[in-house]
């Protein structure tokens, strides 16, 4: 049986971030935004799926956060919605590296050159998302900049969704695909919130950058404004 490989944390419960019910956490963590806002078009994913519909679920989600940006012509609202953007992507794409691509090399045969296309796809999309991150919804680079991330993203996705999860879900049992959902959930609790492409993309590297520098973030989170909140 394919031992899953994802990093252990201790003592770690197990939290369904999607939930619509807001429960008493046992522990601190990147986890208000997400809790603030949930967004209807993407279905809730039960914290017992399997990896591939949990990962569709983070693209879906992404998605319609962006199609708010887009549709919206209030400064204030758009600058709501990318710090939920850009909180929702940052969090997913460690979480894909440090949980899922270790996971692709360990079953599939190509799994290191799969796993290696992918983190390369993954820089360059947090390129730009960095740029995006510090721009303001008034800058006449706003749109464009987010644009032209999505259609990184969107190819990303697809392939990610129609090809490689897949391959590797056809590896894994219920049992191991449903821990890793669970594994990546818990994972995403615990690294930056902001795209850092300069930081390492390797684990134990990667892992322990962002232990470094998630609680930067997550104070900085504080003082963002986020959709549904006041202020």
């Amino acid at each position: 049986m394919l031992r899953i490989l994802s990093i252990r944390l201790s003592k770690s419960p197990n939290i369904h971030p999607m939930a619509m019910k807001k429960e008493q956490p046992l522990f601190c963590g990147n986890i208000e935004p997400q809790e603030r806002t949930f967004t209807s078009i993407a279905s809730t994913p039960d914290f017992h799926s399997r990896i591939l519909p949990t990962i569709k679920h983070d693209h879906l989600e992404l998605v319609s956060h962006s199609q708010k940006i887009f549709t919206s012509t209030n400064p204030d609202e758009q600058t709501r919605y990318q710090n939920q953007f850009t909180w929702e992507l940052a969090r997913h794409l460690i979480g894909e590296e440090l949980v899922i691509y270790p996971a692709i090399i360990a079953s599939l045969p190509d799994g290191q050159e799969t796993a290696d296309r992918n983190r390369l796809e993954h820089q360059g999309i947090k390129e730009k998302l960095k740029i995006f991150q510090d721009l303001a919804s008034t800058d006449p680079r706003f749109v464009p900049t987010l644009r032209g991330l999505m259609d990184d993203f969107g190819i990303h996705a697809r392939h990610e969704e129609d090809v490689e999860l897949p391959r590797l879900e056809e590896m894994l049992s219920k049992e191991e695909s449903v821990e890793m959902t669970k594994s990546l959930e818990r994972t995403k609790v615990f690294v930056p919130s902001r795209s850092h492409p300069h930081a390492p993309v390797k684990p134990p590297f990667e892992s322990v950058v962002g232990l470094i520098t998630a609680p930067i973030d997550s104070v900085a989170d504080l003082f963002r404004r986020w959709p549904g909140k006041k202020g």
